[in-house]
């Protein structure tokens, strides 16, 4: 998947201090941040490349991968074009 600008950006996400580039490579992120009712809100947005999008049209499942040893809590979602 290919992070993307999105026009309600607002931010970009580093990666966190102390990270080991050498071993896990992390860029730049742009973020929007926002709310749902309540509670604040990060999104980011995401385009699968053509391999991906292969994939995804026969069948395959989309993968979130979180760094630590726990997950908070996450929603994945497809943006109308």
């Amino acid at each position: 998947m290919n992070k993307i600008q999105h026009p309600s950006n607002n931010g970009v996400l580093g990666a966190p201090a102390g990270w080991d580039q050498v071993e896990l490579p992390c860029s730049a992120l742009p973020i929007t941040h926002t709310h749902v009712g309540d509670l604040p809100t990060v999104l980011s947005y995401w385009r699968p490349d053509a391999d991906e999008l292969a994939a995804l049209n026969a069948g395959g499942a989309v993968r979130l991968w979180v760094v630590g040893a726990t997950m908070p809590p996450v929603m994945l979602d497809v943006e109308n074009a």
